[in-house]
């Protein structure tokens, strides 16, 4: 199909181009409770193609570069290839950038991933991710409603006009589950998961926290004063706020002028907690632009900003070596166990409606679906309602995690984070 796609391209007058061919398995599995309730498997080919088109400028000044994507299918025959691709070829003018040299070019082996979920059958890894997920689901009062999982075996190969051809192999599983309990308040939650290893210890820990999440909520009371608290965020949560740094330091904000930071800064300031040590970890051995992305990039040192990081566009623009996309933050933080890390006066905000962090301002907040206030002598009361409303800017002088550790597809780092002053509007009177 790539050399149908070739000839295509050749026929349409495109010169600039990358493939970026995808074989993907996939076993999923629908519960109901604990009853299997729909078995699939899929096998999917998908092609996408970019096509790149140089504008000449008015003033006879270099050119602009537009670029624009298309995905294809091995059944289309080649009237139809060339429809599409004529199409995006005419889009691309419309999409014109200022002029970028397109990726240097990459020739490899094909890089295999090795473990038990690359390489055994996927039915027999799903079989093995339900077995974890129910495991910890053995309590009347609390109980997982339904659930879902996917595992996932893909094939990728990259290649570009330029002369790259590269190719490697992925595995990973997700999904997610909804835990319930009926007394005295009948109270759902909804969870995700994703790893890149069948780490069924983790889902099953995962399940276990969520069943006490859920009944805790249950019955939460609604008596949160507002103010300001020392907030404890913990697993997802954390990775949210810790994302700021990661997106405030992509070449794509520093080129855009949203972010002002500097190779060499110390973005983080004066300080009185933990300075900050972040890299960012590729999940496969190449970008999408075919990037080599094998070895991890160092982002944060003691506070201090190393390097930018982004796709290939935005780093030339900058005058740096592109890296690619970098999608998983590794936190190497941690000096107290999260025992004492949460001794009170304190609130232990575990799940929201919806959180989010704000690249932008570096405001972070949601509404409070379950949180757990610890007072000085210990006592701990679940609540419910209220909101979080804080500023990493002005958290970030005196921060303190955990190093009990979480592990996702997504984030390595402390389970929890502890920041001092934090403002929440309360539920209570």
């Amino acid at each position: 199909m790539i050399q149908r796609i070739k000839n295509a391209l050749s026929r349409c007058g495109v010169s600039l181009w990358r493939i970026n061919q995808r074989e993907e398995e996939t076993a999923e599995l629908f519960f109901v409770k604990k009853q299997l309730d729909t078995r699939r498997i899929k096998d999917v080919r998908k092609y996408e193609v970019t096509v790149f088109r140089d504008v000449e400028a008015k003033d006879g000044g270099r050119p602009s570069r537009g670029f624009t994507s298309v995905m294809l299918i091995a059944s289309m025959d080649d009237e139809r290839l060339d429809e599409a691709l004529k199409g995006a070829y005419y889009a691309a003018q419309f999409a014109a950038n200022p002029y970028f040299d397109l990726p240097d070019p990459v020739q490899a082996p094909m890089v295999e991933k090795t473990g038990e979920l690359a390489q055994a059958p996927l039915a027999q890894s799903a079989g093995k991710m339900a077995k974890a997920l129910f495991a910890p689901d053995v309590h009347q009062d609390a109980f997982v409603n339904s659930a879902e999982i996917f595992v996932v075996r893909s094939a990728c190969r990259i290649v570009s006009s330029e002369g790259t051809d590269v190719s490697y192999t992925d595995a990973r599983v997700n999904g997610e589950f909804v835990v319930q309990c009926r007394e005295p308040e009948d109270v759902e939650m909804h969870n995700t998961f994703e790893y890149d290893e069948l780490n069924g210890e983790a889902l099953s820990a995962k399940v276990a926290e969520a069943l006490t999440f859920v009944r805790d909520r249950a019955r939460a009371q609604k008596i949160l004063k507002s103010g300001k608290y020392d907030l404890v965020l913990s697993g997802n949560a954390v990775a949210e706020v810790l994302s700021y740094y990661a997106d405030r330091s992509s070449a794509g904000m520093v080129y855009a002028k949203y972010s002002t930071w500097r190779q060499g800064e110390d973005v983080q300031g004066e300080t009185q907690g933990e300075r900050l040590d972040l890299t960012l970890r590729a999940f496969h051995p190449y970008s999408p632009e075919g990037i080599p992305t094998g070895v991890d990039l160092p982002l944060l040192e003691g506070g201090k900003l190393l390097t930018w990081h982004g796709p290939n566009r935005f780093c030339r623009y900058l005058g740096i070596k592109p890296t690619g996309d970098y999608r998983r933050l590794v936190c190497a933080n941690g000096t107290a166990s999260f025992e004492s890390l949460k001794k009170g006066p304190c609130l232990w905000a575990v799940t929201f409606s919806d959180f989010q962090m704000d690249e932008m301002s570096g405001h972070f907040g949601g509404e409070i679906r379950l949180a757990y206030l610890i007072e000085e002598d210990g006592k701990v009361t679940p609540v419910t309602g209220g909101s979080v409303n804080g500023s990493i800017l002005e958290a970030q002088k005196d921060l303190a995690f955990s190093t009990d550790r979480y592990l996702t597809a997504r984030y390595d780092g402390p389970y929890a984070m502890r920041l001092k002053g934090v403002s929440i509007a309360g539920a209570g009177e």
